[in-house]
């Protein structure tokens, strides 16, 4: 019998949870049902998605930056109809197939004019390994520098980049030479380029675990320091690339050149996963030096009919939407009236970002009973009192955001950058009405642990 979607969705429907439990990760699903999370969302569209009983929920997190262009948008649709029913030849592998090169060519026409190359991945992860391998083969050289709350993937070369230990620990010896230093720390930088083994500096011109920036004078005086050096800079655009900052790079705002840029996310459209790492001649050279090493890197999927149609539709409609100057439009505004509120409320500390990529950082206030609660939450567990925001925001407003990293009082904000004042509109006056629950008493913070206590119970009668 062939396999029929329509009739496996009806009748499997609700089994969701169990699947996982069984089948898949069970702490995921038992971290979902605590949190009361455990919803059967049926459908996506734009900055919004519908649970099996027709609640509408706003999305800030877009897949973790995947759907710049919102859930379901009908160009990324039309265009992968449209090369399904064309039956293209795909993965031919002895081949040299026009639809990679002409999504290579517009990546390459975006970048600044030491990008001449492209190497396609499947993700951001990956796209950071190649990263990492042309690196080393270019100048030589093993050393890996990254900083700390730094972020870069999953995969073994690119988790001995992550400056979170917890993501690390029980996977034993990972990259050798890699080493930390401190974001924005020009100093520190400079003290391991002095040992002259360095090939590369990885680095997020945002970091995604916290939204951390730093200044432009930092950015200008690391790429001098690391050219000085031989090294690289690699700028890890997966995040914040395409358009999510309000530039197409978000390095741009700072006026350097990366040697290596790595992108993914938002490059999909939403649909088929994409990923690649942009370069030049002479560093991809480096590794296809001759007829003979055609092939020393490679990926099967890596340039699959369907990812390159996706991100040529996907540039494509950011170009027909002017989307990156919406996205700085709109981040702009949205930043203005999330600082309205922290004027409001002494419990914000902080909001910065850019464009579509913001950070909402929650501190220690003055007033004593406020401390008072704050301090409590924060002995029971570090980043407790941002989680008591985040569960209310979904339980009582449908609004979908999640505590930046562990660990620390901070929601990030990724929302499509489709994304409109009605979108703003919502958001704003969710967190107006929690954060003045925040402030009035305790019973904010008692309901959230109700619901983590009676989510628990439920995880153990599962």
């Amino acid at each position: 019998m062939p396999f029929d979607l329509t009739r496996t969705l009806k009748e499997r429907h609700g089994e969701n949870y169990a699947l996982h439990q069984q089948l898949l990760n069970p702490q995921l699903a038992n971290v979902l049902q605590t949190l009361g999370f455990d919803r059967f969302y049926v459908r996506g569209e734009g900055s919004w998605l519908w649970d099996d009983h027709g609640e509408r929920y706003l999305d800030t997190l877009a897949g973790f930056g995947v759907f710049a262009l919102g859930r379901s948008h009908p160009a990324i649709k039309t265009a992968l109809h449209d090369a399904i029913d064309a039956d293209l030849a795909n993965l031919v592998q002895l081949d040299c197939a026009l639809l990679a090169g002409l999504l290579a060519e517009q990546l390459v026409a975006r970048a600044h004019d030491g990008i001449e190359r492209c190497v396609f991945a499947n993700s951001g992860a990956e796209a950071v390994e190649v990263a990492i391998k042309f690196a080393r083969a270019a100048t030589g050289r093993s050393r890996v520098l990254y900083a700390d709350h730094a972020y870069h993937g999953l995969t073994t070369g690119a988790l001995a980049l992550n400056g979170g230990k917890g993501f690390k620990a029980g996977f034993g010896p990972l990259l050798p030479g890699a080493a930390m230093v401190p974001f924005g720390d020009a100093a520190a930088l400079a003290a391991e380029l002095r040992r002259g083994d360095v090939a590369a500096f990885v680095v997020e011109p945002i970091q995604g675990k916290g939204v951390h920036t730093a200044p432009t004078a930092y950015w200008q005086e690391a790429q001098a320091l690391l050219h000085a050096a031989g090294a690289l800079l690699v700028a890890d655009e997966v995040q914040t690339g395409i358009g999510r900052t309000g530039r197409f790079f978000a390095h741009e705002e700072h006026g350097i050149s990366p040697d290596i840029i790595t992108v993914a996310k938002a490059l999909s459209g939403g649909y088929v996963p994409v990923g690649a790492m942009l370069t030049s001649d002479k560093i991809v050279r480096s590794v296809h030096s001759s007829m003979s090493k055609a092939l020393k890197h490679s990926s099967t999927f890596s340039r699959n009919q369907l990812a390159m149609v996706a991100g040529l539709a996907t540039l494509a409609t950011f170009d027909d939407l002017d989307l990156v100057t919406h996205a700085r439009v709109q981040g702009d505004a949205l930043l203005a009236r999330l600082r309205g509120l922290q004027e409001r409320y002494e419990l914000i500390s902080d909001v910065r970002g850019a464009g579509m990529m913001i950070g909402l950082e929650f501190g220690l206030p003055s007033s004593p009973p406020l401390r008072r609660r704050f301090r409590v939450l924060e002995l029971m567990r570090k980043g407790l009192f941002t989680q008591a925001i985040v569960l209310p925001l979904f339980h009582r407003h449908r609004v979908i955001t999640q505590v930046a990293a562990d660990d620390v009082n901070i929601i990030k904000l990724l929302p499509p950058l489709v994304w409109s004042d009605e979108e703003s509109d919502v958001l704003i006056a969710a967190l107006d009405d929690v954060l003045a629950d925040a402030h009035r008493d305790s019973s904010l913070f008692f309901s959230a642990g109700r619901q983590l206590v009676g989510g628990a119970a439920r995880v153990r009668s599962f």
